[in-house]
């Protein structure tokens, strides 16, 4: 019989691809929009859960990826977030 437990760095990483993908799949549908300080902020949540997984099943070139995905990710929230308090709101 096989062990199907899941490790706790699996999970991570499995839930923050997840959130990737459902955030693109929200902004395809239309119902996020790329300025939305949600849209960066999700997406910054999903790499760092796949950066975590990398902790303990080390790959450079996912490293690599998720480490820009999260970068760029973090300069949207903080574009957003200076936006809306530009706009007062």
């Amino acid at each position: 019989m096989s062990d199907t437990t899941i490790s706790l760095h699996n999970f991570i990483g499995i839930a923050g691809s997840f959130l990737i993908v459902i955030t693109y799949l929200l902004l395809q549908l239309k119902k996020m929009q790329v300025s939305e300080a949600r849209y960066s902020i999700l997406n910054a949540m999903g790499a760092a859960g796949i950066l975590y997984s990398l902790t303990v099943e080390f790959n450079f070139s996912a490293f690599l990826i998720e480490s820009f995905w999260l970068a760029i990710s973090l300069y949207g929230v903080f574009q957003s977030l200076k936006v809306t308090r530009l706009r007062g709101g």
